[in-house]
């Protein structure tokens, strides 16, 4: 027969052993959570790199596409410089790439010269840099080292990201990173 007495002990949990897993586990879920924030944030400034890469790439291609200027304008030892902030053009050494021109179909200007050509790109790809990145500025630099070879041109874009850190110290800050692409006309 079966003493109707209780056991000096019981078995299960007691309250403090459930307080210490939840508090492990609360822990755990933290670290979890900043795990998640820093990807977030990593994967916008990711975002933020590979837009300035297609938007550098599409610059190239009218570049290519408009070899009669770009080939041409750059002579031995002096550079062709454009620089864009924002949406718009505000600093070239040829100053016929800061004129507003119209090349679209239908156009005042077309068919347009190569050089209006070169001054509608800019402004076209200039507005659509602003769209997509907000960037700081834009540098476009041609030029022709010596004599025999070809034309070189560089594409700088700058823009201002958050830093992202494991720890608090660090994140928050602006940081100013740069894409650079070389082009051959």
């Amino acid at each position: 027969m079966k003493s109707s007495h209780p056991l000096p002990y019981s078995r299960g949990f007691s309250l403090v052993e459930i307080m210490v897993a939840v508090l492990v586990i609360s822990i755990g879920l933290l670290g979890i959570a900043k795990m998640q924030a820093l990807a977030l944030s990593s994967t916008g400034n990711a975002r933020l790199r590979a837009l300035a890469s297609l938007e550098a790439a599409s610059l190239a291609s009218a570049i290519r596409a408009n070899r009669t200027f770009w080939a041409s304008s750059a002579t031995v030892g002096t550079n062709q410089n454009v620089t864009i902030s924002g949406a718009a053009i505000t600093a070239s050494t040829n100053g016929q790439l800061q004129t507003a021109a119209n090349c679209a179909s239908g156009g005042a200007n077309a068919p347009c010269s190569s050089v209006l050509m070169a001054a509608y790109d800019l402004q076209q790809w200039a507005i659509a840099l602003n769209s997509v990145i907000k960037s700081d500025y834009a540098l476009i630099t041609c030029t022709l080292p010596a004599a025999n070879n070809p034309v070189t041109c560089t594409i700088k874009i700058n823009w201002s990201e958050n830093e992202v850190a494991a720890n608090t110290s660090a994140s928050g800050a602006m940081s100013q990173p740069q894409y650079t692409l070389y082009v051959e006309p």
